[in-house]
């Protein structure tokens, strides 16, 4: 592991929005990352002066477009409200600068096909934590096996629901809990279940429902809008099933790979089968030391998606991982489920 100061080459970068989000939990990741913080910019100008004093960035900016002629940097990461993120997005790339942006990447999809028709060869990344967190990772790498694989259905749980009415939500730009954090979700089963073909949303007369999610590989998942559950307990459950096993990841801290005992139906007194290669696996942070990867900006993601953007940059490699084309299709997603109203709605 290195730390910022560790690394020998650096990224010169500016935080743009320093509010809340930024302060609590972007740049205490910076510490982890090869870059040198240049600036900061913010409509609060006074806010931003006093975040650089704490650390020892020497220039703020109220906008983006003075930076730009003042800074020569090699990227920025963007902390605003997703309704800007496009237009900021933008103008990033055409003054040459990669972006990472946080979740969601804007309002609608075909404002991410427009970042990716100014984005040209800069690196891009969207900042879909649960699909960079270590959890995801694994469950990727389990159904990724000729053991496991392929996966055949999902299911997600999550305590929210999906508003009635989309089309005019759409209209007005209305900014909803399932456009803000829906795509936490959505991210994730779909890093894990690839593209989607078809979306069909059913909600309940109290609040909540099912979105059933038809990915293009034939799998189908099931992301169950449990609206109504304590959102200060864990509340949040994805499960897999492929070929002989189910995998779990239960509330971003751990994953658990059920492979099964053998018995036999008449003759078996025993669930616990001789050997070591049936019952569960599980893998869970230990919380017992102050090490990183017991660190929730380690457990949740933000690390891993801003690691992989510098090291996108550094190595010259396109952005597979959060990319724009994964922020389209899950922005896809958003607007099919705000659309349909017990109806299929086929995804192109």
């Amino acid at each position: 592991m290195s730390y910022q100061r560790d690394f020998e080459k650096r990224l010169n970068v500016a935080v743009v929005g320093v509010g809340s989000h930024g302060y609590r939990n972007v740049l205490p990741t910076m510490t982890f990352l090869p870059v040198k913080l240049q600036a900061f910019c913010d409509v609060n100008i006074e806010r931003a002066e006093l975040t650089a004093k704490q650390y020892g960035v020497k220039r703020c900016y109220k906008e983006m477009g003075d930076m730009f002629r003042h800074e020569e940097l090699d990227a920025v990461f963007l902390c605003v409200p997703p309704r800007l993120h496009p237009e900021l997005t933008c103008e990033a790339l055409d003054a040459g600068v990669h972006v990472w942006l946080e979740k969601p990447p804007g309002m609608f999809a075909r404002e991410v096909e427009t970042m990716i028709h100014h984005r040209n060869d800069r690196i891009v990344v969207v900042g879909f934590k649960k699909a960079f967190m270590p959890a995801t990772q694994k469950i990727i790498e389990i159904f990724n096996t000729d053991v496991y694989g392929p996966l055949r259905t999902l299911l997600g749980v999550y305590p929210m629901s999906i508003p009635s009415d989309g089309e005019r939500i759409l209209r007005e730009r209305e900014h909803t809990n399932w456009l803000q954090n829906g795509v936490h979700p959505l991210s994730l089963l779909l890093a894990v279940g690839g593209k989607v073909s078809a979306v069909t949303v059913h909600r309940a007369k109290h609040g909540g429902g099912v979105c059933i999610i038809e990915f293009a590989n034939g799998a189908m998942g099931n992301f169950h809008l449990a609206d109504g559950a304590r959102h200060g307990q864990p509340s949040e459950l994805y499960q897999f099933f492929g070929d002989g096993c189910h995998a779990e990841i239960r509330n971003g801290t751990q994953v658990l790979l059920q492979r099964g005992m053998q018995f036999d139906y008449r003759d078996s007194t025993s669930f616990m089968t001789e050997g070591f290669d049936s019952g569960a696996i599980v893998w869970e942070p230990q919380h017992s030391l102050g090490t990183l990867e017991n660190k929730g900006l380690f457990i949740q993601g933000f690390y891993q998606e801003m690691r992989y953007f510098c090291d996108c940059i550094l190595q010259g490699k396109l952005a597979e991982k959060g990319s724009l084309e994964f922020a389209l299709e899950v922005m896809k997603v958003y607007e099919a489920g705000l659309r349909s109203e017990g109806d299929r709605i086929d995804i192109s």
